[in-house]
């Protein structure tokens, strides 16, 4: 077997009821009794808030840590620990968290001030999402730049990219799409990630994170913003994480540079299952487990004691 890996989701995974059942873990029930310290009402947002209510970017985000950090200690105390760690978008934060760059505490309040300063910029500065599907990547970012306003943020996997950008933008891009070839739908999110719309919040993001003395994490972390690990490039963890949130998160590419590096096992620690099925299109050939249940938990446990096992069904 090779190396087992952690990737944490980001914003759209969540639902409401989320991460109730990890409670019976211990080291789960404690990560969300220090978001209810720390922000009183995560554990409840989590397990008994409305849809609505989770999509707000300033509730969405500390809530979907709390989640993926509880899943993530349950694996851990059930005696299942990765090799290496990667999150998308906000699940980065939870990858450096539980790989030891920030102490629980700091990890989940600069979420929470993470959250609280993209949803101010995608305020003050309104855009628009839509996944772009059945286009080459040069095809979109060609478009993209023949509109303007608009620009790729996401590249998930082979065929599939999102667009960020000013609403007028986005409603040109998408009937340009089709006459491309291909299909572009609108993301249900408040604002317009990963792209200059962004600046602001990146800008007033770094010094958070430098005043928290985040260290090199102990296991292996995939940035988003290169697809390469922490400490391979000579760019410091702050400016990686800050600049993530006004860059497009490099998915694909990690998926690929964490296969190369020997990781032939993925467990999505945290809600849904996007993270697995972009993997399932990058690295066909990996072991995939959904993991935000306590089931799923000693489930994956007891898989991953015998020799021979299969990841979950994707579709």
């Amino acid at each position: 077997m090779g190396k087992i890996a952690f990737v944490f989701p980001g914003q759209g995974a969540q639902y409401p009821g989320m991460g109730e059942s990890l409670t019976g873990y211990p080291e789960a029930k404690a990560v969300f009794e220090l978001a209810d310290a720390l922000r009183p009402g995560t554990s409840v947002q989590c397990f008994y808030g409305t849809k609505e209510e989770l999509t707000i970017t300033e509730h969405t985000q500390p809530c979907m840590f709390a989640v993926e950090l509880a899943a993530a200690e349950a694996l851990k105390a059930a005696g299942v620990v990765p090799d290496a760690v990667a999150g998308f978008s906000l699940g980065e934060v939870t990858a450096l968290t539980f790989a030891g760059a920030f102490s629980h505490q700091d990890g989940f309040s600069l979420v929470c001030r993470r959250g609280e300063l993209m949803q101010r910029a995608a305020q003050e500065n309104p855009g628009k999402m839509a996944a772009v599907l059945k286009l080459e990547s040069e095809a979109v970012e060609k478009l993209c730049a023949d509109i303007g306003g608009c620009w790729p943020v996401n590249y998930n996997c082979p065929g599939q990219v999102s667009v960020a950008g000013l609403a007028a933008s986005i409603d040109a891009l998408i009937p340009a799409v089709k006459a491309a070839g291909g299909r572009a739908t609108p993301l249900a999110v408040s604002g317009g990630f990963h792209s200059p719309l962004m600046d602001e919040a990146a800008d007033a993001l770094l010094p958070l994170i430098e005043e928290r003395a985040p260290k090199l994490p102990a296991i292996t972390t995939y940035a988003n913003a290169t697809g390469a690990a922490y400490g391979s490039d000579g760019e410091t963890l702050p400016v990686l994480l800050s600049r993530q949130v006004k860059s497009p998160v490099q998915w694909q590419r990690t998926i690929e540079r964490m296969t190369a590096d020997g990781v032939d096992t993925f467990i999505e620690a945290g809600p849904g299952k996007v993270l697995s099925g972009l993997i399932s299109r990058i690295a066909p050939s990996a072991r995939v487990f959904l993991c935000d249940t306590l089931e799923q938990v000693d489930q994956i446990a007891e898989q991953l004691k015998q020799s021979s096992f299969g990841g979950i069904p994707l579709c």
